[in-house]
């Protein structure tokens, strides 16, 4: 774990803020490494047909949008981001609840980021996030300016942990008298080519948006949704198949450090980019599990489709087959399905019968239902 280094100023008070520095010999062989798991997997996807990439491409945003705001302390609901996320894309998924406003407002937020990448960024279209992002106008008990830059009457803008009374600042944002200049000037660079490595900018407009600090409340979520904008200028597709997000969460705790770090310190940010470009290196590892998922999910339904299978049965086979929470039993079937036991059970037995479904073999009140590993495996 890397040391905060102690300083009585912070990167913005620096007489050449924004003018950032990094050690190009350190940086080279990561972005190499980056770029060529960037160019084959944009290649093994562009190989897949259009529904599996689709598929693939849900799943990501899913995590996304999930992961962005866990880092921040939100837990959202897995089915309805998911329902969220299909219905902005257009794919049918039948089945899903109704969406909440605070769900609503991230996909949109990130979908905005990400599937209109080569439109210019500007104020409006950052507070129309912050707006979609906060649709109550308040965080948590407070009231804040939404869709706007943040004012004064709050105070000084601190990043602070720690119960009431015993809080230790981490970093102090710039004063919101300087927000305009300090706002026009990330926008004009991150619209104009400045001739740095795409992925090297999505690092640079992530640190430099969150030591900003423009808005009450979002700051992170909507840096990481700007971060992401600038991936998919560097992937040069709005199809995304990795999440950052789930990675920085991962590392959450060393997320919050190296920003404190570096924001502590002067304009090198190599410690920064460091940190950021392991954690996308990493993020298009993982995506290759994504992307088993997808093609073992298209294999089951190529296997099984001749298999006589109600809408419910279905129904639940897709959700066994994402993110479904806990263990199936009877009850639980009959409850995301609306049917009595009965019917669920025979659905179940159904299920079992065809070699779809087995028994986990916890018995009795435990009994519960596991989907056949072996029609996912494969060959």
């Amino acid at each position: 774990m890397r040391q905060i280094r102690q300083t009585n100023r912070y990167i913005h008070q620096d007489s050449d803020w924004p003018q950032f520095d990094w050690d190009t010999d350190t940086m080279l062989p990561l972005v190499a490494q980056a770029r060529d798991l960037q160019g084959r997997l944009i290649g093994r996807m562009e190989s897949m047909g259009f529904d599996l990439r689709d598929e693939a491409v849900l799943e990501t945003l899913i995590v996304d949008v999930v992961k962005t705001s866990e880092i921040e302390g939100e837990l959202l609901p897995n089915d309805e981001v998911r329902s969220s996320v299909a219905r902005r894309l257009g794919m049918d998924i039948s089945g899903l609840p109704e969406v909440s406003r605070d769900v609503e407002g991230v996909v949109e937020m990130m979908l905005d980021a990400t599937q209109r990448y080569n439109e210019t960024l500007n104020k409006d279209r950052l507070c129309g996030w912050h707006a979609a992002l906060l649709p109550t106008g308040r965080s948590g008990m407070y009231k804040i300016t939404v869709g706007d830059w943040r004012k004064g009457d709050k105070g000084p803008m601190r990043i602070v942990s720690g119960a009431m009374g015993k809080e230790k600042v981490h970093y102090v944002a710039p004063d919101h008298t300087q927000l305009e200049d300090e706002m026009n000037q990330f926008i004009s660079w991150f619209n104009k080519e400045q001739g740095i490595e795409p992925v090297i900018k999505s690092a640079i407009a992530h640190f430099w948006f969150v030591s900003i600090h423009p808005f009450d409340d979002g700051n992170g979520r909507i840096a990481r949704a700007i971060a992401d904008s600038q991936l998919a200028i560097a992937d040069r597709t709005n199809q995304r198949f990795y999440s950052m997000s789930a990675e920085i969460m991962k590392s959450k705790k060393e997320y919050y450090n190296i920003l404190e770090f570096t924001q502590k310190g002067g304009m090198d940010i190599t410690a920064w980019l460091v940190w950021y470009f392991e954690r996308l290196i990493s993020a298009i590892e993982s995506a290759n599990a994504t992307l088993s998922k997808v093609l073992a999910k298209a294999k089951f339904w190529e296997l099984h489709k001749s298999t006589q299978l109600n809408k419910r049965q279905i129904e639940m086979i897709n959700r066994l087959q994402g993110n479904f929470i806990g263990k199936l039993n009877t009850s639980k079937w009959a409850k995301i399905t609306k049917v009595h036991r009965d019917t669920a059970l025979r659905d179940i037995q159904d299920l079992v019968a065809k070699d779809i479904l087995s028994d986990s073999g916890e018995g009795g009140r435990s009994t519960n239902y596991i989907l056949k590993v072996t029609s996912l495996r494969d060959d």
